[in-house]
């Protein structure tokens, strides 16, 4: 028998939230490029208009990793708010993003990263805005500061990607989306290296049940996870190679590639 509150609701409060289901968008989102995180995020995708707080150590940074594939389909330009490291354009170039489209501001306190990501947030040139925060010291951002961002974006509808470290976790955040990312562990061997650098990614915090388990996402995209086997030798070879001729819709046509001794013929291995 159905529940009746359940009834009640899904028949005259349709746009009343229940916390046994995932969210339905308030506004719009971009697909984050990766299809395991997608399916369990409220709508589908990165929110637009609201904050996402990505957790990590020091030693393990995965940001690129994670928010690279949705930066690539999502135009307009992107401010880096106290980046770590100085990105690497052509490398970001050969996956699609721009380095053109970067900007990049350099300042060293918490204070003046959240003077920075605001007013980014508040640029009607900036589609997204990347912003890292102090790992540890008295200049710690404050959840009443990171609402004012949530705020911010919201008011702009911009993208909004806050790094803080896994030391935070226990913290209250006013984050729509709350994530903790770390590299796997556990390869032992050359067969498993893929796997030992995937990404693995924890939901803390969304709007929709508590996922129990992390998700873990490929390291690299298809074609470049592909072309890395056959160059190290470890892609798996069929048992009946020769019962018919390989063509572009078998596996066959993969395994039967010549191994690439060329930058540029890998490429076109690849392709």
């Amino acid at each position: 028998m159905a529940n009746p509150l359940s009834t009640t609701f899904a028949r005259e409060l349709p746009s009343v939230w229940r916390a046994d289901e995932l969210a339905r968008p308030v506004g719009a989102v971009v697909a984050s490029g990766h299809a395991a995180l997608d399916t369990q995020l409220p709508a589908g995708g990165w929110p637009v208009g609201a904050l996402v707080e990505v957790l990590q150590s020091q030693n393990n940074q995965n940001e690129w990793r994670l928010l690279l594939p949705a930066l690539v389909r999502y135009s307009g330009a992107v401010l880096l708010v106290g980046a770590p490291h100085q990105p690497f354009g052509p490398g970001l170039a050969a996956q699609g993003l721009d380095s053109q489209r970067l900007l990049c501001v350099t300042v060293q306190t918490a204070a003046q990263r959240l003077w920075a990501t605001e007013q980014a947030l508040r640029c009607a040139d900036v589609a997204a805005v990347l912003a890292w925060f102090p790992q540890a010291g008295p200049g710690q951002v404050r959840p009443e500061q990171l609402r004012r961002l949530q705020m911010a974006a919201s008011t702009h509808a911009k993208l909004l990607f806050v790094m803080r470290p896994e030391s935070a976790r226990e913290e209250s955040s006013p984050a729509a989306l709350r994530l903790l990312a770390s590299g796997a562990s556990g390869a032992s061997d050359r067969a498993d290296l893929a796997h030992h650098d995937a990404l693995l990614l924890h939901i803390l915090k969304r709007r929709g049940p508590p996922l129990a388990q992390p998700l873990l996402l490929p390291a690299r995209p298809a074609r470049l996870a592909a072309l890395l086997a056959i160059q190290s030798g470890t892609l798996p070879q069929p048992h009946r190679a020769a019962a018919a001729p390989a063509t572009s819709a078998t596996p066959a046509a993969i395994y039967t590639l010549p191994r690439p001794n060329h930058a540029l013929d890998r490429i076109a291995a690849a392709a």
